[in-house]
């Protein structure tokens, strides 16, 4: 009996991808970029460790209903087919009812918070649900993923301050171009197999241009960050971060050059460094 639940256990964490964190990371770095912001440096302890715990949550949360979506073609994409739902290790029934209790879970942090911020909670929650989905139907998902990976920052300046300023939709802005970027990276891996099963991404609607393009949206963000750091009135050590986050930009530009799916994966990977670098910019600046 232990042995059944262990797996079980194992097999809904696997679901989940605890064992990958770098989803985690994409979506908590913007959500702590609108926290810092939004509190001057010193989040409430309460609200920061909501928005920690949330994000951990609705990661998970979003896993799960991505596989789910996904059902019918991950067992036919090399980097999915062993994924719980995929090899027959989850069911359907148990992925949603993981997906609901997970959403509750998250829902019960969010309540402790203000009504502006619960109410956007709503949206995040259905963005988040919608995502997978769209993958069927356009050809840019990515947009779709860069709203609900970027929902946490007015979230964060509502529970804050329990408002929404102009700057927390800049670094929306910017939240959304860094995530085309770096999930059309993410989609040159399975490119070929998306084309053979009829999923949608930016890597195949850029296609040849699909290096110039995530180029354009990585300078974007950058700029828009830089405008960011302008407006807020931030110190030497943002934008120190900023010159650490080009860095790492150039390396993926480096990674990617060949297209080969093993150096886009890591270029994708990298990305948990670009987020970290303007992240840490951000504490330094407010110390």
């Amino acid at each position: 009996m232990f042995s059944v639940i262990l797996d079980r256990i194992q097999q809904y964490a696997r679901l989940m991808r605890i064992d990958r964190p770098i989803g985690t990371l994409l979506l908590l770095w913007p959500s702590l970029w609108g926290l810092w912001m939004a509190a001057q440096g010193h989040p409430q302890p309460w609200i920061l460790l909501v928005f920690l715990s949330g994000v951990l949550l609705m990661r998970s949360a979003g896993c799960v209903i991505n596989d789910y979506a996904d059902r019918e073609f991950d067992p036919f994409v090399a980097r999915t087919r062993d994924r719980p739902i995929a090899a027959g290790r989850v069911s359907s029934r148990e992925a949603l009812l993981l997906f609901i209790v997970l959403c509750i879970l998250a829902l019960v942090l969010v309540l402790t918070l203000n009504k502006f911020t619960i109410a956007l909670s709503v949206v995040g929650v259905a963005m988040a649900t919608v995502y997978p989905f769209t993958k069927r139907y356009i050809y840019h998902p990515q947009f779709i993923l860069g709203i609900a990976f970027s929902w946490g920052i007015p979230m964060a300046f509502a529970a804050q301050t329990n408002a929404v300023p102009a700057i927390a939709w800049w670094l929306v802005a910017a939240n959304i171009s860094w995530v085309l970027a770096y999930d059309t990276i993410y989609a040159m891996v399975d490119r070929a197999d998306d084309l053979r099963i009829g999923v949608k991404s930016t890597a195949i609607l850029f296609g040849r241009y699909d290096r110039a393009l995530i180029a354009i949206f990585q300078l974007l963000t950058l700029f828009v960050l830089f405008y960011i750091g302008n407006r807020a009135h931030l110190d030497a050590y943002y934008f120190g971060g900023l010159i650490i986050a080009s860095g790492f930009v150039v390396y993926q530009q480096m990674l990617i050059r060949n297209r080969e799916e093993a150096s886009c994966f890591k270029a994708f990977l990298n990305n948990a460094w670009f987020g970290a670098a303007v992240f840490l910019g951000l504490v330094l600046s407010y110390l």
